[in-house]
């Protein structure tokens, strides 16, 4: 039996409302997200304005620092008084800037730093490299309130940030400590590499992540004697071995005069080049 077209209507317009009452709940959230975004656009807004009105004014001033500047032998015509107030603003606009100057100096030391999240951190970049070469960079952001720290980084987890001082009482004692580790990280990474692509007869038996212990297989060149080479890298500052230990079949090799200078050439001459030099003087192959 069909039901009459009445009774029909009237379910349909009770879906209608029904779906049209789940829906208000939602378009109710998305305009309070929108809202929200209009709030957040518009004091971005405003801090671009002024940051724009202040970049005016300081232009301004400079303008007129300038034109005081160039109009210097116009100040002979005016009278004393006016002279050494002319003479006195640009003074302590001078100081003004060198202040702002020494303080930034002080405060980033040459770093590259971005500010962040609208002043309220900052992005600072340490660069590595290496004979030259640019490698790998590694970013700290840091929160500036209510206390400076760090709040993400890229740094290695093998590289502690706790070993560098204190990044609050002295962030740029702890901004130089920690670029010039890993500047020697960075170092020591790039001398493996070269070695692997530079020196196909010399084999790697073993490394860390750290490159802070490193084996070396050379041949010696009149012998054909397998000669075991481990480097120790306890100055995590520095790129170079602070030991050098040869192993032999033949007991007396790492006693020769030849030999121990090869482990000078290794401990004060990057990896790469000293091998090559090893070669050149016919001692490996």
């Amino acid at each position: 039996m069909e039901a009459p077209k009445g009774v029909l209507s009237h379910l349909c317009t009770l879906e209608v409302r029904a779906r049209s009452r789940n829906a208000q709940p939602a378009q109710r959230s998305r305009v309070k997200e929108l809202r929200a975004r209009v709030e957040a656009l518009t004091a971005q807004r405003d801090l671009l304005r002024a940051d724009l009105r202040t970049y005016k004014d300081i232009e301004k001033r400079r303008r007129r620092l300038d034109d005081a500047c160039a109009g210097g032998e116009e100040e002979e015509g005016m009278d004393s008084e006016d002279a050494e107030k002319s003479q006195l603003l640009q003074l302590m606009a001078r100081q003004t800037q060198l202040t702002a100057l020494l303080h930034a100096h002080q405060v980033i030391g040459g770093y590259d730093v971005v500010s962040t999240r609208q002043g309220k951190g900052v992005c600072v970049t340490l660069a590595t490299a290496f004979e030259g070469t640019y490698l790998d960079s590694f970013k700290l952001e840091m929160d500036l309130r209510p206390t400076l720290r760090i709040s993400r980084h890229n740094v290695p987890p093998f590289i502690s940030l706790s070993q560098h001082g204190d990044s609050q009482a002295d962030a740029r004692g702890f901004l130089d400590a920690l670029s010039t580790r890993l500047n020697a990280f960075a170092g020591r990474k790039q001398q493996l590499k070269l070695v692997k692509e530079l020196h196909k007869s010399v084999r790697v038996m073993e490394s860390n992540l750290l490159c802070s212990i490193l084996v070396l297989m050379l041949t010696q060149t009149t012998a054909k004697t397998a000669v075991l080479c481990t480097m120790d890298y306890l100055d995590q500052q520095r790129c170079l071995p602070t030991s050098v230990r040869f192993h032999s079949q033949d007991e007396e090799l790492p006693d020769c005069p030849e030999w121990k200078n090869n482990c000078s050439l290794l401990m004060e001459t990057p990896l790469h080049r000293a091998l090559t030099t090893m070669k050149d003087m016919g001692h490996i192959v």
